[in-house]
């Protein structure tokens, strides 16, 4: 019992903190997309 518990807890560690990594990554790709698109109207 105690182990089922214990291995579903470290896989939804793992799953959640990919999700985060995840995120953080899209999110910053995002960004530089934006300020890539703002550069390029200012001195444009």
């Amino acid at each position: 019992m105690l182990k089922g518990i214990f291995k579903f807890m470290i896989a939804s560690t793992l799953i959640i903190s990919g999700v985060i990594i995840g995120g953080t990554i899209f999110t910053a790709k995002g960004i530089d997309n934006l300020g890539d698109k703002l550069q390029d109207k200012i001195h444009g």
